[in-house]
């Protein structure tokens, strides 16, 4: 299997299984001689961590990161060397046999079938690469990539649940830490979680959309045609598992606006350009404006579910499926900081991308 690497000159190649001994990833292209710990990488891990709350998976796993190489101790600190980093994080809570009943089933929603009809195996134990534990992977990339750019600001909340979706008026970043939804609106997080333990106790899932917010982007990040911005990161969270849509700034509600309500107009400020709006989420001809740079993604609803569902098996018989095991009714909620490790990473890349072309 091939393609498990995302970058260019900020490159990420992650590695391991949902059941397999650990997973982790190789992050190379990190300039030397920036503070690096483990705390560091830590503390993002832990916001995507499962079991910390009743809405989410209760595997318990502590996601514990090692550096394994790339870093050493100087008088000024632990420290990046320049060369590759090695992350890894060991698996500890595998409940494989839950998933030994229906091993020769192809479960409707996953990767099952497609890995089947690429490879001509599939590991049935949770999905192998294809499940959303590979993500704890890109988290500790991200907390890397947050090193490079320390005067951006990487956020994400989430500001809908199903059909229902955030007061804007009533957005409080602060709010995203103070409940289990990272969510802005203190009323609609409140009402997430009846909402949720009804789906959650029917056996059933529910989707999500995320808002990623990076604040402090300088303008001219990206570049025209086959290196835009937007794509790149339209990309990067499209990889993110069970993510369906992405879009920036006013992204499909664009196709509402006329022209002059979407066009972002300027005057000139004490600084430089003001923008008086942003339905372009920061970025214009592929090239970041300096502006806020807006993403959203949608994340269907988990698809192992205790409802019985139709399918076949292997041979082509036809079947019935109810999946055990630990899930989360909404994966949507622990992909936030999933969401903010991918941006993170596609604004370093480009950070460093620009200083090769442009010296600056």
């Amino acid at each position: 299997m091939s393609f498990n690497t995302f970058g260019h000159m900020f490159r990420v190649t992650t590695f391991g299984e949902s059941h397999g001994v650990a997973l982790g990833c190789v992050v190379d292209g990190c300039p030397p001689r920036i503070p690096l710990t483990v705390e560091e990488i830590q503390r993002d891990l832990d916001r995507r961590r499962p079991g910390q709350s009743r809405f989410t998976t209760q595997r318990q796993e502590a996601d514990q990161v090692k550096i394994l190489s790339g870093v050493m101790e100087t008088d000024a600190g632990q420290v990046t060397t320049g060369t590759p980093i090695a992350l890894m994080i060991e698996n500890t809570d595998q409940r494989s046999k839950d998933y030994s009943e229906i091993k020769d089933k192809f479960r409707p929603g996953h990767a099952d079938y497609t890995y089947e009809a690429k490879y001509g195996l599939r590991d049935y134990r949770g999905g192998g690469r294809s499940s959303a534990r590979e993500t704890a992977a890109r988290v500790a990339a991200g907390a890397v990539a947050r090193k490079i750019i320390p005067d951006v600001k990487v956020r994400a909340a989430l500001v809908q649940m199903g059909p229902h979706k955030i007061d804007r008026a009533a957005w409080d970043w602060d709010e995203i830490g103070r409940n289990p939804f990272f969510c802005p609106d203190k009323a609609k997080a409140e009402f997430f979680a009846d909402y949720l333990d009804d789906i959650r106790k029917k056996g059933s899932s529910i989707g999500a959309v995320i808002e990623v917010v990076a604040e402090g982007v300088p303008a001219g990040l990206g570049a025209p045609i086959y290196g835009k911005l937007d794509s790149d990161l339209a990309s990067a969270l499209m990889s993110i598992n069970a993510v369906k849509g992405v879009e920036i700034g006013a992204g499909f509600g664009a196709a509402e606006l006329h022209g002059e309500d979407n066009a972002d107009e300027m005057r000139m400020g004490n600084n430089g350009p003001v923008f008086l709006s942003n339905h372009a989420g920061g970025i214009l001809g592929g090239i970041s404006t300096g502006q806020a740079v807006v993403a959203r993604f949608a994340v269907k609803p988990t698809s192992s579910i205790l409802t019985p569902r139709r399918t076949i098996d292997k041979s082509g018989t036809d079947t019935d499926i109810m999946t055990k095991g630990r899930h989360d009714p909404c994966v949507g909620i622990r992909a936030v900081p999933v969401g903010e490790a991918m941006v993170a990473c596609v604004i370093a890349d480009h950070l460093l991308r620009h200083r090769g072309q442009v010296g600056f």
